[in-house]
């Protein structure tokens, strides 16, 4: 049974990398400036993030200046999330449109100007969902250390049963995640698919107006060269050269 726990958690591991996004940075925003950040985010997707100004004087508070505005928009232009000149927020929401989502950090102008670090976190995906949470909902406790068991409770009975319980709870969780996982890459399979479809119809698009481009460009070019004939014997016949 622990073997295959641990194939289980190798699998979901595995998945998990290929079908999450995850996005932790610090980057600097100078007072004036604006900085963008995007996150490709399919339909029906989960996704939380957080922010927070590092502060240069630790125990006192940032002043008014030295904070940001935050806006998180979709592909369309819908607003999802809106702070004003906070030092830290967060926002979560489920996508209601699949592309590039845009976090816009903005720090008013000061005199002089004034540059400070931020903090970002970006999780999309099964990254961005609390497995605690599933845990506590399920009723399956993490138990992160174990007491080492005397001699009479290895033999006992009861202590074998409560371990088997609990064991077994366990991989009911594990199998929570690898089957969230298994459904986020067949959705992005399909996802996939789908703008693989719309590339190739802009192909065949492209391709069809060079074609017809091509064709116009040649009737012109032949035109031009009858007109250039027609003219030229035109100018022999008048000048009684042929």
């Amino acid at each position: 049974m622990w073997r295959s726990r641990n194939i289980a958690t190798i699998l979901v591991m595995i998945l998990g990398l290929a079908s999450t996004t995850v996005k932790g940075m610090r980057f600097d925003l100078r007072s004036g400036a604006t900085k963008c950040i995007t996150e490709d985010i399919r339909l029906n997707a989960m996704t939380v993030g957080k922010y927070s100004i590092v502060n240069p004087v630790e125990g006192f508070s940032l002043p008014e200046e030295d904070r940001v505005t935050v806006r998180v928009t979709s592909p369309l232009g819908n607003n999802y999330h809106y702070a004003d000149r906070k030092a830290s927020g967060s926002f979560a929401f489920t996508a209601g449109e699949a592309g590039d989502y845009m976090a816009c950090f903005w720090a008013a102008k000061q005199s002089p100007t004034k540059i400070m670090s931020i903090d970002f976190e970006w999780k999309s995906g099964l990254a961005a969902k609390d497995w605690s949470k599933v845990a506590k909902k399920g009723q399956v406790e993490v138990i992160n250390k174990h007491k080492p068991l005397s001699y009479h409770q290895r033999h006992c009975l009861l202590c074998v049963l409560v371990y088997m319980m609990w064991d077994a709870l366990m991989m009911e969780l594990e199998l929570r995640k690898l089957y969230d996982t298994v459904t986020t890459v067949h959705e992005e399979m399909f996802s996939l698919r789908e703008r693989e479809e719309e590339m190739q119809d802009l192909i065949r698009s492209t391709s069809s107006t060079m074609a017809t481009f091509t064709f116009f460009s040649l009737v012109i070019c032949l035109s031009v060269a009858g007109l250039q004939l027609w003219h030229l014997k035109s100018f022999f016949q008048r000048k009684k050269l042929i």
